[in-house]
């Protein structure tokens, strides 16, 4: 099988196509043929080392977390799935080490859940880490209910455009902040747009006299550092940045697998409530100017790959 591996840190450049042997595993795990792979900021993070010291990385790697595909087989004592099925999933195991980025993976069945029958694949493959973590982030972190004003710093990235539709389903009133590029897609996914700058605290003051209840950064780059100024009083703020100390109390958010989270996700998606923005899709083989495209920062919604040879 055909797969995208790196035997170095570093950037796009140390990416690389190899013939490898379907893989072996355990028993109770399920062989899913991959019809697109999700691109996630983690990736480039992980692939760079910047995060060495927290996850060991067993040379040479395969990159990604995201898939939508077909179950293929099933492990001797493997259950939940039959071959046939078409499923979305976030694998990561305890390592750096087996990924998406590949024609075919085994995964934990716990792993994977139906894919959305209103999704392409590759609008599929860009749901489940950016999905789960702006749904987590929404319901979990910032508890937003009906009445609520959010504000999503980013909305149009892939987290960010994610979390304004969730917060929709919410009831919330949503501002979403982006580029002057960006402020027509941020509409169209139901938020009132605001550009990045000086004038960001006028704009919101503007439409919310009264402030915002919620902020969620998904962008960084001091996003958070607004928010006394345009915060109602007892304002949540959270950050999947990890941006903390620009406000202080931001809660800090951290995607885990959870399955009835997987599930209410892909509920909201089959009720038409969320969609998926593909940006672009690229063959497999092109994983290096996927990761480019990612990284230069301007992406709407999601960057996926797609296994063109198993169509």
């Amino acid at each position: 099988m055909k797969a995208v591996q790196y035997r170095t840190f570093g950037g796009p450049e140390v990416l690389e196509i190899v013939d490898l042997p379907e893989p072996k595993t355990f028993a109770d795990f399920v062989l899913v043929r991959i019809e697109a792979a999700g691109l996630n900021p983690a990736d480039l993070a992980y692939q760079s080392g910047a995060v060495d010291f927290l996850v060991d990385s067993l040379f040479p790697v395969t990159p990604g977390w995201d898939l939508a595909g077909v179950v293929e087989r099933l492990g001797a004592s493997a259950t939940g799935f039959r071959p046939g099925d078409e499923v979305i999933g976030y694998v990561r195991g305890k390592a750096m080490h087996y990924g998406t980025y590949a024609e075919k993976i085994w995964a934990e069945p716990h792993q994977l859940i139906r894919k959305p029958k209103n999704l392409t694949w590759a609008q599929a493959a860009g749901l489940p880490v950016a999905g789960l973590t702006a749904y987590q982030a929404i319901l979990h972190s910032l508890r937003v209910t009906e009445g609520d004003t959010v504000l999503v710093h980013g909305a149009a990235g892939g987290v960010g455009h994610l979390a304004v539709q969730i917060a929709v389903a919410q009831g919330a009133r949503v501002l979403g902040t982006g580029s002057e590029a960006s402020q027509a897609f941020i509409e169209s996914l139901g938020a009132t747009p605001v550009r990045y700058g000086d004038e960001l605290v006028d704009q919101v003051l503007k439409i919310v006299p009264d402030g915002v209840d919620a902020v969620l950064d998904t962008a960084g780059r001091g996003s958070l550092a607004t928010t006394p100024a345009l915060a109602a009083p007892g304002v949540r703020a959270a950050s999947i940045t990890q941006s903390l100390t620009d406000y202080p109390g931001t809660i800090a958010v951290y995607l885990k697998l959870d399955g009835e989270d997987l599930t209410g996700l892909v509920e909201l998606v089959e009720s038409g409530k969320v969609t998926v923005h593909v940006d672009r899709a690229f063959p497999l083989e092109e994983a290096a100017d996927a990761q480019r495209l990612l990284a230069g920062g301007h992406v709407r919604g999601k960057v996926v790959l797609e296994n063109r040879r198993n169509r």
